[in-house]
């Protein structure tokens, strides 16, 4: 027993030993092996669908809620996009007909779901739409985050007698224009350069005009948002920005027009391309820009790191 010792433990038996407990130590610290595979950063852009607009000069409908973020990515797990609807357009004659915009998120392995809020329609959202008439518009931010996801939509207006105009949706970038004589412009959408190139997404959607006015333009748009009518239908938001709907005029008598369509949402990631796994669902676009890989969903789908 004694010389059975010796041997596990002396001369080139103890050198041996203490390289493999070396290496195995080496092993656990570097997380590699049983530990698991590191993480990498990816960058995320989550907006939601724009809510619609209303008809009838009461207003442009809100921006889906604009977010960003940057994930810790675990290699080998599955992350899923949800890409927000934008909100039905308010068709004049069977108020309150339309809806508020559909919220987008993504979530997966190590991150709570990160989500968007979708824009309102005559109500709150991740932005607000405007109001009818006299009354202040809708608050912004409805999922409560810091940064805020958005802005209030803008005051309505009549003058008590001979008109009305709306006031504009808001967006990302800024609270919706206040309607006086004229109708308020949708609030400013918010860039990002997340694609290589900077967009601007989330604006809100314009007021609507009232040809008793003087047939004063309606309300314009930036960021994907609808312009609001004079003596037509409010603009539809623009598709994969989040772009709130442009409110429906007041034509002539006895005709009011109609708002438009809240634009869709997309959800875009940026992934260092060293680290991009090539495995997707759902039909992302996919293209690079510098040392990055950019992932952009319109669409129900998933990336497998």
């Amino acid at each position: 027993m004694r010389d059975l010792k010796n041997k596990l433990t002396t001369g080139k038996n103890t050198k041996n030993i203490q390289n493999r407990k070396g290496k195995s130590f080496g092993y656990q610290v570097l997380g590699f092996g049983a530990g698991g595979t590191p993480t990498y950063d990816a960058d995320a852009l989550v907006i939601a669908g724009g809510g619609g607009g209303a008809p009838y000069t009461w207003g442009g409908g809100g921006a889906g809620g604009y977010r960003t973020t940057t994930l810790e990515i675990t290699p080998g797990s599955a992350y899923t996009v949800t890409v927000g609807d934008g909100g039905t357009a308010g068709v004049y004659g069977d108020l309150p007909a339309g809806s508020s915009g559909s919220t987008s998120s993504i979530a997966g392995a190590g991150i709570a779901t990160f989500a968007s809020s979708g824009g309102g329609y005559n109500s709150t959202g991740g932005s607000g739409s405007s109001n009818n008439w006299d009354n202040p518009g809708f608050a912004g931010n409805i999922g409560g985050y810091s940064p805020a996801e958005g802005n209030a939509g803008g005051k309505g207006y009549t003058d008590g007698s001979s008109y009305a105009v709306g006031g504009g949706g808001g967006g990302a970038g800024g609270t919706g224009g206040t309607a006086s004589s004229a109708a308020g412009n949708g609030g400013s959408g918010a860039s990002s350069s997340i694609t290589g190139g900077a967009v601007t997404y989330a604006g809100g959607g314009g007021g609507g005009g009232d040809y008793r006015a003087g047939g004063r333009a309606a309300g314009s748009a930036d960021g994907g948002g609808g312009a609001g009518g004079s003596y037509g239908d409010g603009s539809n938001g623009t598709a994969n920005t989040g772009g709130g709907g442009g409110n429906g005029g007041y034509a002539s008598p006895g005709i009011a027009k109609n708002g438009g369509t809240g634009g869709k949402g997309v959800v875009i990631l940026s992934v260092p391309t060293d680290n991009y796994s090539g495995t997707t669902t759902g039909s992302p676009t996919v293209t690079t820009s510098g040392a990055n890989t950019i992932i952009k969903f319109t669409g129900t789908g998933s990336y497998t790191a």
